[in-house]
């Protein structure tokens, strides 16, 4: 009998890029979110980078592109907006203020929104749904993902006590940093020199925006103190982020074709029960000596720390429904728009709106910027900006290119 030639094995694909490439009619990055995990997601470090995918306009028309691009910004505004309003705000009376402090309580809700429109988003999505984890084998880089992701989280609100929230926002558009290095170090990826460049302008950026705020000149030694621990706390978010993104990436290249979708329902589903289950232990936590460095006061858990919150307060209450049904409704037209046209147009949006986040929170909530500030802010965004406009360059030659070897 004639040996037969045995077929070409499929490639494996090492982990990918920042940027994953879109997968064929799914989406695949908007379990990232809005920053956390936008971080995504938003998740996910906030922007979209050029993923391959059809192009723009390809699969949808006009009407479904204002619907995505208007839901996305109508979304994550009023995300960033109820945000910036729950954590900062202070309750009460001028003589007793306080603040919402329960960042895992805040995290459990969004992430309990979040796992259930995903998987009413899933089921909806197709005829026959895939399962929500398909193997035993995945289920160690998902709970990595609940893990370093619900761990992101208090960092950042934690930071929020010692930074103003415009710092907050523009910091977080560093998460390419981290990103960057855990693919260095731990998926030895190596990177085009752009991408370097894209680093070190955003860096430059947040550094300028933080060195020059207003009041630096009139700030004491412990003002100063308690910013450089603010940064630093934010630094170890922007550290969880970027392991949680590039879990991410690695379980996307691994495990296909598992979608954006499914990742949703998974990360959130495991991130409730971590959280519910600190959340549980928290009372008993509180009675120790770490009860007072993770900030429980009074001998209580956090829940009940905040339900007496939510009481006193009950119109904190909605903010905190509104917010996490904002973040949830906001990944699922991400969602939407990777699967209907090229997530080069994700890249606009994303860094458009994070934009419009700033001038937002410097409108209504009275920050003010000096000179050198928006210069910072001018770096990052541009830096930002230049790598998208790179990256839409390089996926136009790579197309010329296959339309040249198809036509030869």
């Amino acid at each position: 009998m004639a040996r037969q030639k045995q077929p070409t094995p499929i490639k494996r694909e090492p982990s990918s890029e920042l940027i994953q490439r879109a997968q064929p009619g799914a989406a695949r990055r908007a379990s990232r979110g809005p920053d956390v995990k936008a971080q995504v997601v938003a998740n996910g470090n906030g922007h979209a980078a050029a993923a391959e995918g059809p192009p723009a306009l390809n699969q949808a028309g006009l009407p479904e592109l204002i619907v995505c691009v208007g839901g996305i910004y109508a979304s994550f505004l009023s995300w960033a907006f109820l945000q910036e309003r729950i954590t900062t705000t202070s309750y009460g009376p001028p003589s007793a203020p306080e603040v919402f402090r329960y960042p895992v309580f805040l995290n459990t809700v969004q992430s309990l929104f979040a796992a259930l429109t995903g998987y009413v988003y899933l089921r909806s999505s197709s005829a026959s749904p895939p399962p929500i984890f398909p193997s035993r084998a995945i289920l160690p880089g998902l709970a990595l993902v609940a893990i370093t992701s619900s761990l992101a989280s208090p960092f950042g609100y934690a930071s929020l006590k010692h930074l103003d929230y415009i710092t907050f926002i523009l910091a977080k558009s560093c998460k390419l940093l981290p990103v960057m290095a855990l693919h260095l170090t731990i998926f030895r990826k190596r990177f085009p020199l752009y991408k370097y460049a894209v680093v070190a302008l955003v860096t430059a950026g947040v550094a300028i925006f933080t060195l020059h705020h207003p009041s630096s000149s009139k700030r004491s030694k412990g003002a100063a103190s308690s910013s450089s621990w603010g940064l630093f706390l934010l630094a170890i978010n922007l550290l969880f982020d970027g392991l949680t993104n590039s879990t991410q990436d690695h379980i996307f290249a691994t495990f296909r074709p598992f979608s954006g979708p499914q990742m949703m329902c998974a990360q959130n589903i495991l991130t409730t029960a971590l959280t519910v289950l600190y959340l549980a232990v928290s009372p008993a936590l509180a009675t120790t000596s770490a009860g007072e460095w993770l900030g429980l006061e009074g001998g209580r858990g956090e829940f009940s720390g905040a339900v007496d919150f939510l009481r006193r307060h009950p119109g904190v209450a909605r903010d905190v429904l509104g917010f996490a049904a904002c973040g949830a409704v906001g990944q699922v037209f991400i969602f939407y728009t990777l699967a209907s046209f090229s997530s080069l147009l994700l890249v606009t949006v994303t860094v458009t709106r994070k934009m419009l986040t700033m001038m937002l929170s410097v409108v209504l909530f009275g920050h003010r910027l000096s000179a050198m500030q928006w210069l910072g802010v001018g770096l990052v965004f541009g830096g930002v900006g230049a790598e998208g406009w790179i990256q839409r360059r390089e996926k136009a030659a790579k197309e010329k290119a296959k339309g040249r070897a198809k036509g030869s």
